[in-house]
């Protein structure tokens, strides 16, 4: 048998193993196991939240753009109206129309997945558009499809952050 039995005066009797004939490392890992193992959990704990902390960044720096992108789709889309409907020069300015899909394609690009293609063909139909779009009903009806094109996938973008 390899163990004897020995006696600590705080905790009272213990078993000793006998550990002479295994080399110096293997002593020393049997002698410090409960602090290697402290050490190799704290470690997992750190990893996770390390990771975890980056998920929550990256999600809710997703979920803020994407709901900045939803805001300005809906003032895009109001302009639209008001320009082909209302013939508001106003609230129609195209020259505003241009800095809100700006805004859009630059936002579009922190979010994942469809975002950024969603942004680029409602810039191209925003441009090839925009001039008749006072006039003519197939112009307003091209840009307000990629809005709200954009506008589901920005949802459905939402709805997918874990």
């Amino acid at each position: 048998m390899n163990e004897v039995m020995q006696h600590d005066a705080i905790d009272g009797p213990m078993a000793k193993v006998n550990t002479v004939g295994q080399p110096a490392v293997w002593r020393q890992v049997r002698a410090n196991i409960v602090a290697i193992i402290s050490v190799l959990v704290a470690l997992g704990g750190l990893t996770y939240s390390t990771w975890r902390n980056e998920r929550t960044e990256a999600n809710r720096n997703t979920r803020i753009a994407a709901f900045e992108v939803l805001k300005t789709l809906g003032d895009l889309q109001l302009m639209v109206d008001y320009t082909y409907s209302r013939k508001d020069p106003a609230r129609g300015d195209s020259a505003m129309g241009w800095r809100r899909v700006q805004c859009i394609k630059d936002l579009a690009q922190i979010v994942p997945s469809r975002g950024p293609e969603d942004a680029e063909n409602l810039l191209q139909a925003w441009r090839t558009n925009v001039e008749t779009l006072a006039t003519d009903s197939q112009s307003a009806a091209k840009i307000s499809n990629e809005i709200y094109t954009t506008r589901q996938d920005m949802v459905a973008i939402i709805q997918g952050l874990r």
